[in-house]
C-alpha cells in the first residue's frame, strides 16, 4: 500500500520537535549566505545568479540521467538573464525549455501555479512531443493508456517496481487539491513547505515523463516565495544530484510508508543545509572578487591590470606568472613585467617564494 492509498491522504503529519533544531541551523545558514550575496554589487550578483541558475538547470536534468552541455545551458541562461556578454549560438529547444521553466518558477514565484502553467512547463521540456524515442502526451495529464504509471529500474523483463502512482482517472482531482493547497497563503515554514510540495507532486506523478524535473522547479518556486526573491544564489538540484541515491531511497521509503513524513523532512532539511554549504564554496570566487574590488574601489588600474586581476580572482588555473599575464593581456613580456612590478610596488600583489625564472604572484592581504 502506497501513501496515496491511505484513508487520510494527503494529510501529512510530522514531529515538529524533531525538525526544530535542523530547521534553525538551515535557516541560519540560509540567512547568512543570502545576506552576503545581497551586499554584492549588481555585476557580481549577476555572475553569481548566472552560475547558480546554470547549475540548477544542468543538475535538474542530470538527476534524471539527461546530460546537457554546460556551455549551451550557460549561454541560454545568460540570454534569458540579459547578460551583455552572453555567448550567441544555435538554440537547443530542449535546453531553452528547461531554462525557461527554471526561470519562470523562480522569477514569477508570486504568480499562481495552475494546470495551464504546469502544462506549459511540460510542453517546454518536450518540444518535439517525444521522450527519447517514445511519443508522449505533452502538455496534458497522463492517461495510463499503456498501463499504470510506475517508477521502475533494471533490465527489461526483470524490472524492479519502486513506486506505482494513483490511476490516471484520479489525476485531475488530485492535482486540483494540490494546486489549491499550493496557492493558498502559506502557513508553514518555507523549507518544510518546499519538501511537502515536492513529495505531494511526485506522489501524484501527473505526467507521462518530466515529473521529477517539474517537482524540483516547484521546490525552487516555493523557496523563492519564502525568500520573497526571484534571484537564485544556490542550487538545491545540484545537492540532490550529489545525493541522488539517498534522494530516491528516501522517496521510496516515504511512498511505501504511512503519512508520517518526519524522516523524509529531516533528510530534505539536511540536504537543503548542505546545498547552502556548497553554494558558499561555489560563490567564494565571486565573493573574493567583489571584496577585492570594493576594497580597491579608489585604486587606479590600467585596463590590462583590471582584466587579468579579474581573471586571477575568478576561474584561474595554476600560478600567476609574467608569461601568463602576457598571454591573458595579449601584450609583450616586458609590458607584463612592468604591470606586475607596479602592482607589487603598490602592495596589491606579492611575490611568492621561488627563483627569478619561476616567479609567481599572489594577492596581498587587505
Amino acid at each position: 500500500m502506497y501513501i496515496w492509498e491511505k484513508p487520510n491522504w494527503p494529510r501529512f503529519r510530522w514531529d515538529a520537535s524533531r525538525l526544530a533544531e535542523p530547521l534553525a541551523t538551515a535557516h541560519l545558514k540560509q540567512g547568512r549566505f543570502l545576506g552576503r550575496m545581497e551586499r554584492l554589487g549588481a555585476e557580481f550578483q549577476c555572475q553569481a545568479e548566472l552560475h547558480s541558475v546554470t547549475e540548477e538547470a544542468l543538475k535538474n536534468a542530470e538527476i534524471e540521467g539527461e546530460i546537457l552541455r554546460r556551455d549551451s545551458v550557460r549561454s541560454s541562461v545568460a540570454r534569458h538573464l540579459g547578460v551583455p556578454d552572453a555567448a550567441v549560438g544555435p538554440e537547443d529547444r530542449r535546453i531553452e525549455g528547461l531554462v525557461e521553466m527554471t526561470l519562470d518558477a523562480a522569477k514569477n514565484f508570486g504568480a499562481p501555479l495552475t494546470r495551464e502553467r504546469l502544462f506549459g512547463w511540460h510542453a517546454a521540456l518536450f518540444p518535439t512531443g517525444y521522450s527519447g524515442v517514445r511519443r508522449i502526451n505533452v502538455g496534458g495529464w497522463r492517461d495510463d493508456a499503456e498501463g499504470p504509471m510506475q517508477v521502475r529500474s533494471g533490465p527489461v523483463g526483470h524490472e524492479r517496481v519502486h513506486y506505482q502512482a494513483p490511476p490516471a482517472a484520479r489525476v485531475e482531482e488530485e492535482m486540483a487539491a494540490f494546486l489549491r493547497w499550493f496557492n493558498e497563503p502559506p502557513r508553514l515554514d518555507g523549507i518544510v513547505r518546499a519538501a511537502l510540495a515536492h513529495l505531494w507532486f511526485v506522489t501524484v506523478h501527473p505526467f507521462e515523463d518530466g515529473n521529477g524535473r517539474i517537482a524540483r522547479a516547484i521546490v525552487d518556486m516555493t523557496l523563492a516565495r519564502s525568500e520573497n526573491s526571484g534571484v537564485r544564489f544556490y542550487s538545491l538540484s545540484s545537492q540532490i544530484r550529489r545525493e541522488r541515491t539517498d534522494y530516491y531511497a528516501s522517496l521510496e521509503r516515504t511512498e511505501k510508508g504511512d503519512l508520517d513524513v518526519t524522516e523524509h523532512l529531516l533528510w530534505f532539511i539536511a540536504c537543503f543545509s548542505r546545498a547552502i554549504d556548497a553554494a558558499e564554496h561555489a560563490a567564494a570566487g565571486v565573493l573574493r572578487r567583489a571584496e577585492f574590488w570594493q576594497h580597491h574601489a579608489l585604486t587606479p588600474f590600467n585596463e590590462r591590470q583590471r582584466m587579468v586581476l579579474n581573471r586571477f580572482l575568478g576561474e584561474f588555473e595554476g600560478k600567476l606568472t609574467a608569461p601568463k599575464w602576457k598571454a591573458l593581456a595579449k601584450c609583450s613580456l616586458p609590458t607584463a613585467q612592468r604591470d606586475l612590478k607596479d602592482l607589487v610596488d603598490r602592495g596589491i600583489l606579492v611575490r611568492n617564494p621561488g627563483g627569478s625564472k619561476n616567479t609567481s604572484y599572489g594577492i596581498a592581504a587587505w
